[in-house]
């Protein structure tokens, strides 16, 4: 594994995650693809954003329940750490890949706290869209009850009073419910959806299977790795006009931490969140 030469700290941290996670991948012969911002970075830029902090790939559900199953068995342990999905510890809707020995302390304040905080990368579903306008729209909307569950049982902190509303509502409806509204789709509509990507967009997040089901390689940080054949359309899709460059004073995201150490575990910085506020802004990576 080579490291990026110019890159941080966490970026190097992330390409470390990134190559493990392919290993395995390779090893059991689980096909995914790079996703989103991370998708965006190899084409536009052969690795990272410059000004990026995270790395997601996309899987279709079947492939990642069984990477879930049968990586842990192949992860090197002493290093990496698989958080499942819905598992102790982790409430949430998707997985990541961590480091251990490190820190990515995010912007809430953890109700479980032997949660692992190590840097991550993030490993998303996708799931069968069904027929019909209306009917994924249903299936949005149900994602959308998984994700507000998910975060208020993850101590996720917002200024919105909206959204904190909402979250309190769905934390008393049935998630297993909503969760199978929304992933169980038409297996025959040839296309699929990624809310559980924790999508913000309904139409930035229905498209067509063909283009995760066909796969090409693209160089990220001087190793190649698999991408969409048709990843052209799929950036259009999420980020319009991708090769154009953000003007210089948006060429920022939105951090996702408030602490990254690659050098120390998480369990070093007991407390340090405490009596902190933090202010929830959003921008799209682009």
């Amino acid at each position: 594994m080579n490291s990026p030469a110019t890159k941080n700290d966490h970026q190097r941290a992330l390409f470390a995650l990134l190559c493990e996670f392919d290993r395995v991948c390779r090893r059991l012969d689980i096909p995914y693809v790079l996703f989103a911002g991370t998708l965006l970075g190899a084409v536009r830029h052969g690795g990272f954003i410059p000004w990026d902090d995270d790395l997601d790939v996309l899987m279709f559900r079947s492939d990642y329940e069984r990477f879930l199953a049968e990586a842990p068995g192949v992860i090197d342990s002493d290093k990496f750490f698989l958080q499942k999905e819905f598992s102790a510890h982790w409430p949430m809707f998707f997985s990541k890949l961590r480091l251990n020995n490190t820190t990515c302390l995010e912007k809430f304040h953890p109700r479980d706290e032997q949660q692992h905080q190590g840097i991550y990368m993030d490993i998303f579903p996708c799931d069968p869209a069904a027929k019909g306008s209306l009917c994924r729209r249903t299936q949005f909307l149900a994602s959308k009850v998984v994700i507000a569950k998910a975060l208020y049982a993850r101590g996720y902190e917002t200024e919105s009073r909206t959204k904190k509303l909402f979250m309190t509502l769905c934390r008393l409806l049935p998630g297993g419910l909503f969760a199978g509204l929304a992933k169980h789709g038409s297996a025959d509509s040839g296309y699929v959806h990624s809310f559980f990507a924790a999508a913000k967009s309904y139409g930035k997040n229905v498209f067509p299977e063909a283009w995760l089901a066909r796969r090409d390689a693209l160089s990220f940080e001087g190793q190649r790795f698999p991408v969409p054949a048709d990843y052209d359309a799929m950036l259009k899709l999420l980020y319009g006009d991708y090769m154009q460059l953000p003007p210089e004073e948006d060429r920022a995201v939105k951090a996702h931490a408030i602490l990254v150490d690659a050098e120390r575990s998480y369990e070093a910085y007991a407390g340090y969140r405490d009596g902190m506020e933090f202010e929830v802004k959003t921008k799209s990576i682009r």
